[in-house]
């Protein structure tokens, strides 16, 4: 089965790049290159499993950190005495993530500012009961979840017989099964979430339902540590 779905919430690939380098607490403008390259390939088998069309954009990025990676490995034949020691690599790659920072940390900002100046403004009476509690997936971000199921696809993968299994179960069955499962439970752990059969086009069809309740909030995710286990509830 294909799985070609545009997912707004995949910001793009400098977003994961950040996102790394923010989650190993490195300095942007000494990012270790080798380590950021490996991190990102594995989190680029997800997005291509997820949307073809969106993964050229990531395929780009990732053909630059193998670039990047190949001449920081080779031997540096330059005279120790040398003045220049020649331009970093890495300089071009900096300058793009502290770019994307800046306007992301703007936008930020005015996304907090709207909400607060929201709450005393007059609004129409919704349709629907208004939502009480913190906003979903505001301490888990979105690439924590694709590290998880990463994570869960090798290891799952690993273990299963290597032949072609056909899923033409649609999204609402799956995301039906989450609804069952967290109204049973109360609170359900990710990586418990994806039961047997271990199979991709199960696992991937989880993942799309989990990310599509949690997109209309009707799940709510949280991680009480960081790099902890992630959390999936039903809102109170």
């Amino acid at each position: 089965m294909s799985y070609l779905v545009h997912l707004d919430a995949f910001h793009g690939p400098l977003d994961l790049l950040l996102y790394l380098v923010k989650r190993d607490e490195v300095d942007v403008l000494d990012i270790p290159i080798a380590r950021l390259a490996d991190q990102f390939l594995d989190h680029l088998r997800v997005v291509q499993h997820l949307d073809v069309e969106l993964a050229g954009e990531f395929l780009v990025v990732a053909a630059t950190l193998m670039e990047i990676k190949s001449r920081t490995l080779v031997p540096d034949d330059t005279p120790p005495d040398a003045d220049d020691d020649g331009p970093d690599p890495r300089r071009e790659l900096v300058k793009q993530l502290l770019e994307y920072r800046r306007f992301k940390e703007a936008a930020r900002e005015l996304e907090e500012r709207a909400e607060s100046h929201a709450a005393f403004l007059p609004r129409v009476q919704p349709d629907e009961p208004a939502r009480s509690g913190a906003p979903a997936v505001r301490a888990v971000e979105l690439w924590d979840l694709v590290s998880a199921f990463a994570r869960l696809m090798r290891e799952t993968q690993a273990s299963q017989p290597q032949t072609v299994v056909v899923d033409d179960t649609p999204q609402h069955v799956y995301e039906e099964e989450i609804r069952l499962r967290l109204r049973a439970e109360g609170r359900v752990s990710f990586l418990d979430l994806f039961t047997p059969p271990h199979h991709r086009g199960r696992l991937i069809g989880l993942f799309l339902a989990a990310l599509e309740l949690i997109r209309r909030f009707e799940v709510w995710v949280e991680q009480p540590e960081p790099f902890g286990d992630i959390w999936l509830s039903v809102p109170r």
